[in-house]
């Protein structure tokens, strides 16, 4: 990919960067997608991520998106589960830029994966941690399972989008980091009126 097109890699770093940001809503959502897209040759990672397309990790991302999906709709697990979930959605992040940069020299895919991948996928998480916070203190808890539902078809929107068509994806991603600093500021004015 060193030769590649720019196209190519911003097609690649689009992809990865809607992935990375999906798992900072739910960390193996994308990576299970990714992986089936992967397997079924919808989606090609670079050769020394060649293992995501295995049936192995396919069965492995979907056991864990499955008990990951069920604890965000348990109450009191919910923000446990925030604790262990944002270190792996940063990691998450991080292999999801990575994996598509291809033959990129490696400096560049993983200066590009940390500072993009964890970003991406760190900022989501933080965002989706604050709003169950709050749902939980203005709701004891009870608003806690739309959060979780929201926070779910977010991270199927953007994986399938980001497989799907990268750039509207990256578009999408962009609209939900300004939806949420739009509440963000909303909340804060009534907190402060």
């Amino acid at each position: 990919m060193e030769g590649a097109p720019v196209t190519d890699i911003a097609l690649a770093l689009a992809l990865g960067v809607a992935l990375a940001a999906a798992a900072g809503l739910r960390v193996f959502i994308p990576l299970l997608l990714a992986s089936a897209a992967a397997h079924f040759g919808y989606f090609e990672p670079s050769a020394g991520f060649a293992w995501l397309a295995s049936w192995a990790a396919m069965a492995t991302f979907t056991v864990a998106a499955v008990v990951e999906v069920a604890a965000y709709y348990l109450p009191g697990v919910d923000h446990a589960l925030d604790l262990i979930t944002t270190p792996l959605a940063l990691a998450a992040g991080v292999l999801l830029v990575a994996a598509p940069l291809g033959e990129l020299s490696p400096m560049l895919r993983w200066s590009f994966a940390v500072i993009t991948g964890a970003g991406a996928a760190g900022i989501m998480q933080s965002a989706s941690a604050l709003l169950r916070l709050k749902s939980t203190a203005t709701t004891g808890g009870l608003g806690n399972p739309l959060v979780a539902t929201t926070e779910l078809g977010g991270s199927l929107l953007l994986s399938l989008l980001a497989l799907l068509l990268p750039l509207l994806a990256l578009v999408l991603l962009v609209l939900m980091v300004w939806g949420i600093l739009a509440v963000r500021r909303k909340l804060r004015r009534r907190e402060a009126g």
